[in-house]
């Protein structure tokens, strides 16, 4: 399984990266309108990836499928996070580094970012 993104290019070349990770329960739609607003010169060459998390169901919201980095078990900051779901992602999103990196971007040039779960 592959992520689907939403992409937002540079009209000169890539030079550098950004794969910007949402929250829980929303999708890489909601980062991408403030790619203008940061206002980058597009000398920078910057490439901004905003995938888009599997769905699957979340325990703290009552099993409610929704998209999500991994799923939530508890309030229970010790007992949380589903380590599965947790590797999972992580194995997504080096395959989606790996594929910029085959694209030609060096990996010194390729940022990760990401907002509550995401982050």
């Amino acid at each position: 399984m592959n992520l689907s993104y939403v992409e937002v290019n540079p009209s000169t070349p890539v030079k550098a990266v950004v794969i910007w990770l949402h929250g829980l329960g929303d999708s890489g739609h909601g980062f991408a309108p403030i790619v203008p607003e940061l206002k980058l010169p597009d000398s920078l060459g910057v490439r901004f990836v905003f995938p888009h998390a599997p769905v699957r169901a979340v325990t703290v919201n009552n099993g409610m499928k929704m998209n999500a980095w991994y799923d939530i078990k508890s309030m229970d900051l010790e007992n949380r996070a589903d380590e599965t779901g947790v590797l999972e992602s992580a194995e997504l999103l080096e395959t989606l580094v790996s594929d910029e990196i085959a694209r030609g971007v060096p990996c010194e040039k390729i940022v990760l970012a990401g907002f509550s779960q995401g982050g």
